[in-house]
């Protein structure tokens, strides 16, 4: 880890595009500022946990969360692709 010491109003670069300031410091809190490109996204760290344990979460799928219509819609999943013609045959006959 690179430990850096910095006082209010000076600047840490990361890369070309990442600027981290020092805002103020009140007692043992430091606030700064973070300029970065929108395609980066910051987060406070417990946020960012966060995040990730919802959306591990949430990418779980257990059968008792499914609606009771999702064998339905397998089925009529199935049934659809039986109706399919075979790729390359013509859907009505020529006269």
């Amino acid at each position: 880890m690179l430990v850096l010491s910095r006082q209010r109003d000076e600047t840490i670069m990361i890369g070309d595009e990442i600027e981290i300031t020092i805002v103020d410091i009140r007692g043992d809190k430091v606030r700064l500022g973070i300029n970065a490109p929108r395609s980066v996204q910051v987060h406070r760290k417990e946020v960012y946990e966060a995040i990730k344990r919802e959306n591990t979460e949430a990418a779980r799928v257990r059968v008792e969360d499914l609606p009771d219509e999702l064998p339905k819609l397998r089925n009529h999943t199935r049934d659809a692709s039986n109706r399919r013609r075979p790729h390359g045959r013509p859907d009505a006959k020529a006269s």
